[in-house]
């Protein structure tokens, strides 16, 4: 299995601190010629194919930094803005498939990684045989440099960095290549390391089935067979989203003619993706424990293309594409999956939010905010019936009755603890106005 490391470094001196700047501001100036020379040849207008972007001449600039960054570093920088160039086009074609609805918005190149005068960002890679790193009490990780930097600080060549916290993984059988960055929010190094462990994932406890309604105010609406129901709200995180970005709006139209960015600006950006990475991480962990602990071994997910047809709007586009980031999701939830041997299965869920679970209708009901009523007297909460309809229609087992929804809230740290009669502050039990009008408790909401 594929997992990552995610880990804070610092120095213990301020020369090796200096060392590793250097390093990064390298990496990052070495992008940024690599990226203008692929743009400038993305962008003639003398008839020339996307494929010349790849005609840049990336040979002289790995000789121009080889003996700051190492021949190895510099080798992997160019590589990954080739993947960033390729991913671009990737991107590109599905745009202009008009079968393919999951890209909306057009695609734009590789971006610099700032620049001289204003700052570059400090963010760099290690080829996986260039670095080592030592978990024990005295975790520490250590990356060579090049014969420049070395003859510069008078180093040994191999820079010792001292590693914060526990890994997540300690035990694997092979690293990846290593990212390294300065994150100015926290004014603090952070690492990333790509690892293969031992499939050692956890058994399913039973067979059980759940399906999530994926929307654009509450982030999760789960049901499962064994009738729990989970609701993972959003509006106060997607409003913080909206708060940050219009910040960034109004900082951009300041800047001067010529100027696209700013130290500032920059730090919001990353401000606002933490931020949403944050708490989506927390969402999966603690989603699929619950699961885990209900028995639950499969679970259903709609596609980005049913969430678009049923929700479009301006407002809920910016919630899916920007903050939501679904695709990313989806990834991240199928990874914590994979450890607890629970598998996630994409399926259609098109209309689970218009239909009445009473009659069938999809063209008579209404939904307003949450709530979905239906003329022949449903009423409940239109993205639990949503997700409660969507694990009807895909699974064969008997879906039992619906226990009292449990809604949880985000407090920048964690959503809310295990299912209790006794409800914490951030724990509360849906409104009991929209449980199903015919006695049963509602369900559904995205």
């Amino acid at each position: 299995m594929k997992r990552t490391n995610t880990f804070a470094v610092r120095s213990l001196s301020d020369t090796g601190e200096q060392l590793l700047r250097d390093l990064l501001d390298a990496s990052a100036a070495l992008w940024n010629e690599v990226n203008y020379q692929r743009l400038m040849r993305y962008n003639d207008e003398d008839g020339f194919e996307d494929e010349d972007v790849w005609n840049a001449d990336t040979g002289s600039l790995e000789g121009k930094y080889k003996g700051v960054l190492g021949a190895s570093t510099a080798q992997q920088v160019i590589r990954k803005n080739s993947e960033a160039w390729r991913g671009f086009f990737d991107t590109k074609k599905a745009y202009h498939d008009e079968s393919n609805t999951s890209v909306t918005e057009h695609p734009e190149p590789p971006g610099f990684r700032g620049n001289k005068d204003d700052g570059r960002v400090l963010k760099g890679v290690i080829r996986n045989d260039a670095y080592t790193v030592e978990w024990g009490e005295r975790s520490r990780l250590e990356i060579l440099v090049g014969s420049e930097l070395k003859d510069r600080y008078d180093h040994t060549g191999r820079l010792r960095l001292e590693i914060a916290g526990d890994p997540n993984w300690p035990d694997y059988e092979k690293q990846g290549r290593l990212d390294l960055w300065y994150d100015e929010t926290d004014s603090i190094f952070r690492a990333s390391q790509p690892v293969t462990v031992t499939d050692a994932r956890e058994t399913p406890l039973a067979d059980e089935k759940a399906a999530l309604d994926i929307g654009a105010n509450n982030l999760v609406a789960c049901t499962t067979t064994t009738g729990d129901q989970y609701l993972y709200e959003g509006r106060d995180l997607f409003n913080r989203f909206r708060e940050t970005t219009r910040e960034i709006a109004r900082l951009q139209s300041k800047l001067q003619d010529g100027q696209y960015s700013s130290e500032r600006i920059r730090r919001l950006y990353r401000k606002r993706t933490r931020r949403r990475d944050h708490a989506q991480e927390a969402l999966c962990r603690d989603l699929i424990e619950r699961l885990y602990e209900d028995g639950v071994d499969t679970v259903y997910i709609g596609g980005l293309t049913d969430v678009l047809d049923t929700h479009w709007s301006v407002e809920t586009n910016a919630k899916t594409h920007n903050f939501w980031a679904f695709k990313q999701f989806t990834e991240r939830l199928t990874c914590t999956a994979e450890e607890y041997g629970i598998s996630v299965e994409v399926r259609s869920e098109a209309w689970t939010s218009q239909e009445c679970p009473q009659c069938g209708s999809t063209d008579r009901t209404k939904r307003h905010q949450d709530t979905l009523t239906c003329p022949c007297g449903f009423e409940g909460h239109a993205d639990l019936t949503a997700s409660e309809t969507f694990l009807k229609r895909h699974t064969e087992q008997a879906v039992r009755s619906m226990a009292r929804p449990v809604r949880f809230q985000w407090d920048d740290h964690n959503w809310s603890g295990t299912p209790h009669p006794h409800e914490s502050p951030k724990e509360q039990r849906t409104n009991p106005s929209t449980v199903h009008r015919d006695g049963n408790v509602a369900s559904g909401e995205s």
